[in-house]
């Protein structure tokens, strides 16, 4: 299934709160992703703070990207504590 990316929030712990093109919001951990290739790079927290939508997905200044597909089927709904 393709969904594009409509919202991305970073979160704390390498998280970001996506929202998909079908209003779906969904939670991706990047924490596996950091220790490869460019993803590298986005352990500097300054810079994985920076993460935006482009072209239907998200995207980093360091040109670092990942799939829509692959965030959709990787992410999880978010789960709400009470206070």
């Amino acid at each position: 299934m393709y969904l594009s990316i409509k919202a991305v929030t970073p979160l704390e712990n390498y998280l970001l709160r996506l929202t998909f093109e079908n209003g779906e919001v969904r939670e991706f951990d990047m924490r596996s992703q950091l220790d490869y290739g460019i993803f590298r790079e986005l352990k500097d927290e300054r810079l994985f703070r920076q993460v935006r939508v482009g072209f239907e997905t998200i995207e980093w200044p360091n040109g670092a990207d990942l799939d829509p597909e692959l965030l959709y089927e990787e992410s999880r709904a978010p789960v709400y504590t009470s206070p």
